[in-house]
């Protein structure tokens, strides 16, 4: 580890975004070579969409992408913060590795996996928390303005929509990525870089 004073990241996720879990699986790999702090925060694809005219086989997407979020919130209300990002990596691996898309059973597989009541999965179609998932949502969206996805990530409290990654950095690679981008935030002035895609996200 390059700095003995720990960095303070704050990281938004929908479960179901690929970007996301490319961009979480790089801030797991700086936490092996950094000195970093990192609370994980629900956000919503769902709610960002609404009302928008989508595609769709996107719309169907995000018509079921409420279920994942609703019980991370859940599981977070009754169950503690600290389920929150092993619940996240539960449901991501697979969703991103195994490639399941049966959210109800991915639901399901991640709240055994982890430790919790398999009753959660029923806040999935209800919309009891659904005033806490929007205020987290908000968190994200107070700090970049609604023009952006997922993932957030705040880094030292400089928020940015990103960064969006398609492979996974690792190890000092890993580092030397986050340390540009704490460089960039520290910045008053610095806002944006964007590129176009031209690669889908790899998750090896």
């Amino acid at each position: 580890m390059q700095n003995s004073v720990a960095e303070k990241a704050d990281f938004w996720f929908d479960p179901v975004c690929p970007y996301a879990w490319v961009t979480s699986r790089w801030m797991g790999e700086v936490e092996q070579v950094r000195s970093i702090s990192i609370d994980w925060h629900v956000m919503s694809l769902a709610v960002l969409n609404e009302g928008r005219d989508l595609p769709p086989d996107y719309r169907t997407l995000m018509d079921s992408a409420w279920a994942p979020v609703r019980v991370l919130i859940a599981a977070e209300t009754l169950h503690g913060a600290q389920y929150t990002k092993p619940l996240y990596d539960a449901m991501g691996t697979r969703i991103h590795v195994d490639g399941n898309r049966d959210f109800e059973l991915v639901i399901k597989e991640a709240l055994a996996e982890v430790g919790l009541p398999d009753e959660l999965a029923d806040y999935g179609s209800t919309d009891e928390f659904d005033a806490k998932l929007r205020a987290s949502h908000q968190g994200a969206i107070d700090r970049v303005g609604d023009e952006v996805g997922t993932p957030v990530v705040a880094f030292n409290g400089t928020a940015f929509f990103g960064p969006v990654l398609t492979r996974i950095p690792r190890g000092e690679e890993a580092g030397r990525i986050f340390d540009a981008a704490v460089q960039l935030a520290s910045f008053p002035g610095f806002f944006e870089i964007k590129r176009t895609r031209t690669e889908d996200p790899s998750f090896e």
